[in-house]
């Protein structure tokens, strides 16, 4: 009979270190961590670290990939449960309550608003590739959003902002009896 391998596959150590930078990242922002960090917390070394990806900027955009990509599975997901003659504000507000669940993970969202602020600093210094790709995938999630409200740039514009004014509330941490969550909620829901 074989024996049960206990350890990891090259591919599910990956995962562990995307997992494991998002937090890390999110935490320390890209300037601010170190991979010795985010090798430590996957319980790897940084040699082995480096076979999984070739340096400190491949790890980050990966966690950038897997935030965007997760954001934009749950909106997919979500908007896939309404009927198919639902109203945009049926699925937008679908799509928020996808949101609200995706934002509980303070590290996930944490890692967003570095995302924002790497961009800024990598173009700063040169590195206009780095921005380039993270706008790709958040691009892709505009995209797909965009066309599950019914492609209209005022609906799909006003669900981003909310959701960019939720991060900003959450980041610094007003408590949800805050005047100011009462003005994100009127957004979608006047009767607030």
């Amino acid at each position: 009979m074989a024996k049960e391998s206990s350890r990891m596959s090259a591919a599910e150590r990956r995962e562990s270190v995307i997992r494991a930078a998002v937090t890390e990242f999110g935490r320390g922002g890209y300037a601010g961590t170190s991979t010795a960090a985010i090798a430590q917390r996957v319980g790897v070394s940084q040699p082995y670290l480096f076979r999984l990806f070739p340096d400190k900027r491949a790890i980050f955009l990966a966690a950038a990939e897997r935030c965007t990509g997760d954001v934009r599975r749950a909106f997919e997901a979500a908007a896939d449960k309404a009927p198919a003659d639902a109203a945009p504000e049926e699925i937008e507000h679908l799509m928020g309550e996808a949101y609200n669940g995706l934002i509980a993970d303070r590290d996930a969202l944490m890692f967003q608003m570095q995302m924002y602020v790497a961009v800024h600093t990598a173009e700063v210094t040169g590195d206009t590739a780095f921005g380039e790709e993270i706008r790709a995938h958040w691009g892709r999630l505009w995209e797909s959003v965009h066309l599950r409200l019914g492609a209209d740039p005022g609906v799909t514009g006003g669900f981003f902002g909310t959701g960019l004014l939720m991060n900003v509330l959450l980041a610094l941490g007003f408590p949800p009896e805050d005047h100011l969550w009462t003005a994100c909620r009127k957004v979608h829901d006047p009767d607030v």
